[in-house]
């Protein structure tokens, strides 16, 4: 796929998430996927899989939310087979932590799935979180 294939297809799938759904993103996800979250936070690390990212990530911070993530999406920029996001996010923690984050995810993209992603985001506020 071009840049701007890659671009909508990446594009189309996060807006489905600003609107409260997430299954089309997720459903990019490759099986392989590498991804990375920065930082030194509970949910930082490497992930080697899309089951890892998803259960371990992804579960680990639902867990310590009590509203789901409200997204707004800013930005997407992309130049060949990478795509970044920039973006909003916003939940409200169970210990009472207002989570207003701001993120930049920057994914590699194969096959019309995603392969690899970084993201880069305050870990502070994911911390919080875990308190």
């Amino acid at each position: 796929m071009d840049t701007a294939q890659n671009r909508k297809l990446i594009e189309d799938a996060f807006n489905g998430w600003v609107r409260g759904d997430r299954t089309a993103f997720n459903n990019l996800l490759a099986d392989d996927l590498r991804w990375t979250v920065i930082g030194n936070s509970p949910v930082s690390g490497r992930y080697n899989s899309k089951r890892e990212f998803l259960e371990g990530a992804g579960a680990r911070m639902a867990e310590k939310l009590a509203t789901p993530i409200q997204t707004t999406l800013h930005h997407v920029i992309a130049d060949g087979d990478m795509v970044a996001l920039v973006f909003d996010g916003r939940a409200t923690g169970k210990n009472g932590t207002d989570y207003r984050q701001t993120y930049c995810w920057v994914l590699r993209l194969a096959d019309s799935r995603i392969r690899e992603g970084t993201a880069y985001l305050d870990t502070e506020l994911i911390t919080k979180l875990f308190a």
